[in-house]
């Protein structure tokens, strides 16, 4: 049988009323009246039912959080970021899973929305800007993160993944590299393209450099694997003599690929990941990277995004974090003439 206020009442010897500022205003209730609720609340079971209070208020006391690829390292910080923020406020944080896919994505916003969720965090796959309109619309604001906003509608916390980009070419070339591959992920997602644009800039101004783009079709350490097993299939003098990942994922699945096939890191091919996750550190071979604040980006995206909820009259904000690079034995082993 469910337990309902009204028993709680009566079981204590108060009113409904007492009953419900014992549960969401405390302060307002004497210590002896408020210990006689709470005893019979927990004498009867009592749960509250916290889907018709959302229902009466209009929202919840929780936001939404959908990133990329929850197994990647690099959100797993970014989402501890946002929830510090958000547990501070009161605020509950619902991580969905957007694993690379747009239907995924949809399905999440679709859910977040019928929950009434205060507000949404976003690292979006593709163009999601009509739906999030609608959704600001209806008094749900939204903040990308990880990735800037086009048409800066939407505010935003990102990386310049361009410069990101350049950093981690140059230091290659700076080692002497000359034939680079660039290991992306899919196009379709802008920081991979972002970190392209930013590579070939930097190859585009040294004499006889050259850049191969190795396509793959996701952010992850099996794509890293499948490149590694690629290149280790090729004729020495065909391979590329430096890496660039599109992320510490790929990254670290090429250097295991790799040096299980005999190719020496970084004596015969140099390489570098992007986001500097902690197994970068502790590869085998210390994996170089380029470094993202990925928690100092979910603490500023939920920052804002609690800031909109209580205004929704203010202008969109953009906040841009520039790129660290993080040079370790798997391209600074061997600098080359």
């Amino acid at each position: 049988m469910t337990v309902s206020v009204k028993d709680v009442a009566a079981r204590a010897g108060v009113s409904i009323g007492t009953v419900s500022n014992v549960l969401n205003r405390p302060d307002r209730v004497s210590g002896a009246t408020a210990e006689r609720v709470r005893a019979a609340v927990a004498e009867l079971g009592y749960v509250r039912n916290d889907a018709a209070r959302q229902l009466r208020a209009g929202h919840s006391l929780a936001v939404g959080l959908i990133v990329l690829d929850a197994s990647n390292p690099f959100f797993a910080d970014l989402s501890l970021g946002a929830e510090g923020v958000a547990d501070a406020a009161g605020l509950a944080v619902i991580v969905g899973n957007g694993a690379d896919s747009p239907a995924r994505e949809r399905a999440y916003l679709d859910l977040f929305e019928q929950q009434r969720l205060r507000g949404i965090l976003l690292t979006p796959f593709g163009d999601v800007d009509d739906r999030l309109r609608a959704l600001r619309s209806r008094g749900i604001p939204t903040v990308l993160v990880d990735r800037h906003s086009d048409d800066r509608s939407f505010s935003s916390v990102s990386m310049d993944d361009v410069a990101g980009g350049a950093l981690a070419a140059e230091h290659l070339l700076a080692g002497g590299r000359r034939r680079i591959a660039y290991a992306a992920g899919p196009r379709s997602i802008s920081q991979v393209e972002d970190r392209l644009t930013g590579a070939r800039s930097a190859v585009a101004v040294c004499p006889g450099a050259t850049l191969e783009v190795i396509e793959l079709a996701a952010l992850s350490l099996g794509e890293g694997q499948r490149a590694g097993a690629a290149l280790v299939a090729r004729d020495p003098a065909g391979r590329p003599d430096a890496v660039f990942a599109a992320n510490d994922l790929i990254a670290i699945g090429l250097l295991r690929t790799l040096i299980a096939g005999g190719v020496r890191v970084p004596e015969d091919i140099a390489l570098i990941g992007y986001d500097d996750i902690a197994f970068a550190e502790a590869a085998v071979v210390p994996l170089s990277s380029v470094r993202q604040p990925a928690a100092q980006i979910g603490t500023t995206g939920m920052s804002i995004l609690l800031e909109e909820v209580a205004d929704p009259s203010l202008t969109a904000r953009h906040v841009m974090f520039q790129p660290t690079l993080v040079p370790r034995r798997s391209t600074t082993g061997v600098q080359r003439a």
